[in-house]
């Protein structure tokens, strides 16, 4: 069974003293960040350490490596991805994505690559931004009518969103996200779910709120996502233990399928003064499945 992504770390791909750190955290995934966190008058300097890292085949990390490569309209995109793409890359984190063309494009080089470098079943995914411009959350219904095995998963982001709009800020007064940020989340996770893959959760900025991230990231994962970025190490804790199903739950999901597998066949049952039927059927073995993913890990 493949383990699952609960955290995602952003590291600066220039900084080598945060990427030692970032290696020894419980972060599920790192990303490695040759784009934002990255200044223009560094970006070659980061391509090449990043590439000497993958390269070097000695990197104790137990978790998957990942790439912000940058974006496609930049002119970079194809260096980073020569430099980054190898046995030991987990994915790219494609930012700007205005809609599936940017995927296959992405992998098609990821292809290209591979197969010159005698790479096989490389499995390299793509996790795609897909709200970062004004234009492309009105292609997000488009993914799911095209083939891409390499589309891990999709992912939103409101920083990038406000400054392409002109907005003031993606706030609203009582500091929840503005009504259009709240839509293009919700039509993300639709797109994502629509596409069969991962939908991950943005950033929490405040890294000193630990508590308001992991009542955040509980709240987003009963809402169907599956993962987070954390923007520090202090928030790797709290995210994974978020997108955990508790023992509550677990017990919960256990006496649900027990039930049902006791009812000779019946499409609804009674629990706890609840009637269930087959959608609490099918959710009580999605966190059985995710709590037995990371028990046999």
């Amino acid at each position: 069974m493949t383990k699952p992504i609960r955290s995602f770390l952003f590291v600066p791909a220039d900084s080598e003293r945060k990427i030692e750190k970032a290696l020894q955290s419980a972060a599920d995934a790192l990303v490695l960040d040759l784009e934002d966190s990255v200044m223009p008058s560094r970006k070659s300097e980061a391509r090449e350490a990043l590439r000497k890292l993958l390269q070097s085949g000695n990197i104790a990390y137990g978790g998957a490596l990942w790439v912000r490569i940058n974006p496609l309209t930049s002119g970079l995109a194809v260096e980073d991805l020569c430099a980054v793409v190898g046995p030991a890359l987990a994915g790219i984190l494609l930012p700007k994505c205005t809609g599936p063309a940017d995927v296959l494009t992405v992998s098609n080089y990821i292809d290209a690559l591979t197969t010159a470098r005698g790479m096989k079943d490389d499995g390299i995914g793509i996790l795609a931004v897909v709200t970062e411009t004004a234009a492309s959350p009105f292609a997000l219904g488009d993914y799911r009518h095209h083939h891409m095995p390499r589309l891990w998963g999709m992912t939103w982001g409101a920083e990038d969103l406000s400054s392409a709009i002109g907005a003031a800020t993606n706030r609203s007064p009582t500091g929840q996200w503005a009504f259009t940020y709240q839509v293009v989340r919700s039509q993300c996770l639709l797109a994502a779910k629509a596409a069969g893959v991962n939908c991950v959760e943005t950033l929490y900025a405040d890294f000193k709120d630990s508590e308001g991230l992991y009542t955040s990231c509980v709240e987003a994962r009963r809402e169907g996502f599956s993962s987070r970025f954390a923007i520090h190490p202090a928030q790797v804790d709290g995210i994974n233990a978020a997108f955990m199903p508790g023992p509550d739950e677990v017990s919960f999901a256990e006496r649900v399928v027990a039930a049902f597998d006791a009812s000779n066949g019946a499409g609804t049952i009674g629990l706890d003064g609840q009637m269930l039927d087959i959608p609490h059927l099918v959710q009580a073995r999605n966190v059985l499945a995710l709590n037995a993913s990371f028990a046999a890990a």
